[in-house]
């Protein structure tokens, strides 16, 4: 007991500090010249937060459907969208923790040592509908050319994989250091799958090749890429120039490769 006692004081610590850490992805975001606003998507008698951001494009933009990570929709998750906007698409990142904070708020007002857990613990079905839900609010903006593109991170990344199972008009999935379903769901997937992966993230990488075969075996397009070197996280930690970051330099370029890959594939797929 004692043991289990440290090991989720220690977990709970590792979310307090990745949320806590972030500052400098908010003082990058406000430094952003683009249209950016929190809604709330109504379904099924749920009021789910999300944050989109615009592209300043003259054409009608496909839509990126923005899935955080483990530490939910925190500052760097926002500076995504923000990114995905920078590169031309219309962003859209729901808060999965809409509800579960004090006084119905989300992951900003929750105790971070909380979020993990309370993510762990949310319905599949439930993510499912607020992630149709985002996508369709966005989808349905006059700006919106009608193309729709998951991409997720770590927990998102696994659940942007699961996503592609069940929404069939994606046009691809972009599933950063996530593993992908272990049963038949994938038989539905329409949509290629673009997996990222780090070199130095074993727990998640080595889940590659499995998924790589069972994708095969259903007939799926699953394009893994693992950069050597790189660690978990690396989009996130080839932005933090933290000391602690010890695969920071390898994080740095295999975010840059990734990015030129994503934008190559929705620039074929989104027009």
């Amino acid at each position: 007991m004692k043991h289990l006692i440290v090991s989720l004081t220690l977990l709970a610590s590792l979310f307090a500090s990745g949320l806590s850490a972030q500052d400098w992805a908010k003082a990058q975001l406000e430094k952003s010249s683009r249209h950016r606003e929190w809604i709330k998507v109504q379904h099924d008698g749920r009021n789910l937060d999300a944050y989109i951001a615009y592209p300043e494009v003259k054409e009608k933009a496909p839509v990126v459907l923005v899935i955080h990570e483990i530490f939910g929709l925190s500052d760097w998750a926002q500076l995504a969208a923000d990114e995905f906007a920078a590169a031309g698409y219309i962003a859209i990142a729901p808060d999965l923790l809409s509800g579960k904070g004090p006084n119905g708020g989300g992951t900003k007002t929750m105790d971070p040592t909380t979020v993990g857990q309370a993510i762990r613990d949310l319905p599949a079905d439930q993510i499912t509908a607020d992630l149709n839900a985002s996508a369709d609010y966005a989808l349905k903006q006059p700006s919106s050319n009608g193309k729709l593109f998951a991409a997720g991170f770590c927990y998102g990344g696994s659940q942007t994989f699961r996503y592609a199972t069940n929404r069939p008009d994606l046009k691809a999935a972009f599933a950063f250091y996530g593993a992908g379903p272990t049963d038949d769901s994938l038989n539905r997937i329409k949509a290629p799958v673009y997996g990222f992966y780090g070199g130095n993230d074993a727990r998640v990488t080595s889940t590659v090749e499995p998924t790589k075969e069972k994708m095969k075996g259903a007939g799926k397009m699953y394009d893994p890429v693992v950069y050597e070197g790189a660690g978990h996280g690396f989009m996130r930690g080839g932005e933090d120039a933290s000391p602690a970051n010890a695969t920071h330099a390898a994080d740095v370029k295999a975010r840059e490769e990734a990015w030129k890959k994503l934008k190559d594939v929705i620039g074929k797929l989104g027009k």
